[in-house]
């Protein structure tokens, strides 16, 4: 082992591949003239070689092309493979058209042997180095750029435009993924407008997070959507979510809670089925309560058994209907670990004085992600819904926060 120049901090480990005791002897030395600050270690083999990149990190190989066990361009393909690690090709005299083929192999640069310098050597290996980083950073960023855009498709099939044409009510949501940077969760909301005039609304909660969860979201949320605007309603649409939900999980252990909502401006009524979700919060002049509503079991949970009551209210001439995931109530309320729990966010709502919707909802979320200082993570979805019975009416680009 070559001990590191002094002054320099960088320090650069170094994997030399040469079988020819000569040929080697002439790399140290010349790494040796150099100020590089470095560690080398040499293999005779590619197999020796590749032992030797699992057991530690290297910045640089410098590879002959003909060993023992490979030859030629295979040789750098039998290394890289096992290696983030920058290659430096060393050839013969007769052999550049080789060290051209091994840059188009994956190589970094070649040295032709008996044509290097100290000063050479130096430059080939910092640059080497350098353009191996450079090319690593590069996938990185296009591996992010596919994983936004793979986001951004979730994001699309979770959080679709909601299909009204009413001027009756108005739909207001928000929706934060549990973890920073990572896919958005199993949550999903939907609203859609039927032919009768009906609101037709569905808040879900996927158990679980990652991908599995979202695509399961995705997939219950675009035939929420497709069943409801095809007429089925009430048990036969949880019946047949269900069977979707089974067909589609990745695991039999993942269930999904759904609160299926149907607004009727018209006959000024308010329908509901829990499907193992908790109830809404209904918001009026008066102040806000929580709904009370019959319960279901989750989807998932006894399939092929389930009963989901319907539970069908007055609707007031003017409020708001708030439906949720409980990553909104689940968080810590205080520094005593309590959680907030629906009590504490209706005392949250009863002090919010914002008469738009969408920032009604955002002091909201603002209010409860901060009483709980991100030590709970789990996804946070929620919807409102307002109304004003006496403004029924049919136009198109109705106002409507969705985010």
């Amino acid at each position: 082992m070559t001990a590191p120049a002094a002054g320099h901090d960088e320090q650069y480990a170094l994997l030399l591949v040469e079988d020819d005791d000569g040929d080697a002897l002439l790399v140290e030395e010349l790494l040796h003239d150099t100020d590089l600050p470095h560690s080398v270690t040499r293999c005779r083999t590619a197999a020796d070689a590749r032992r030797t990149l699992e057991s530690g990190p290297v910045d640089c190989v410098l590879l002959d092309l003909h060993l023992p066990d490979a030859a030629g361009v295979e040789t750098v393909h039998a290394i890289q493979s096992d290696t983030h690690a920058a290659i430096i090709v060393l050839t013969g005299l007769d052999e550049a058209r080789t060290g051209v083929d091994a840059l188009a192999a994956g190589a970094q640069d070649y040295l032709v042997k008996g044509k290097v310098d100290a000063e050479l050597m130096q430059r080939a290996v910092r640059y080497a180095v350098q353009r191996k980083q450079a090319e690593r950073a590069n996938a990185a960023l296009q591996i992010g750029r596919l994983r936004a855009e793979e986001n951004a498709r979730l994001e699309r099939g979770l959080l679709p435009e909601p299909l009204l044409s009413t001027t009756a009510v108005t739909v207001s949501s928000r929706y934060y993924p549990g973890r920073a940077q990572a896919l958005l969760g199993g949550d999903f909301l939907d609203v859609v407008q039927t032919d009768d005039g009906q609101v037709h609304a569905v808040v879900g909660d996927v158990s679980g997070h990652g991908p599995d969860a979202a695509a399961l979201g995705v997939c219950l949320r675009i035939a929420w959507r497709a069943l409801t605007l095809g007429g089925h309603r009430d048990q036969e649409l949880l019946h047949l979510l269900e069977q979707i939900h089974i067909a589609e999980r990745a695991g039999s252990d993942l269930f999904t809670t759904c609160a299926l909502i149907t607004l009727d401006p018209a006959a000024a009524t308010l329908t509901l089925h829990l499907a193992g979700h908790h109830e809404p919060l209904m918001t009026t002049p008066d102040g806000t309560r929580q709904v009370s509503a019959a319960h279901g079991i989750a989807l998932g949970i006894a399939p092929g058994l389930g009963h989901w009551p319907a539970t069908t209210l007055a609707l007031p001439a003017e409020g708001a209907l708030i439906a949720y995931t409980d990553g909104l109530i689940e968080g810590f309320a205080d520094a005593t670990g309590a959680r907030l729990g629906v009590d504490g966010l209706v005392r949250i709502i009863d002090t919010l004085r914002a008469p738009d919707p969408g920032t009604h909802l955002d002091e909201l979320v603002a209010r409860t992600r901060a009483l709980n200082a991100d030590r709970h993570t789990d996804d946070l979805a929620v919807l409102r819904l307002d109304w004003k019975t006496g403004a029924s009416g049919r136009t198109a680009g109705v106002g409507r926060t969705w985010s």
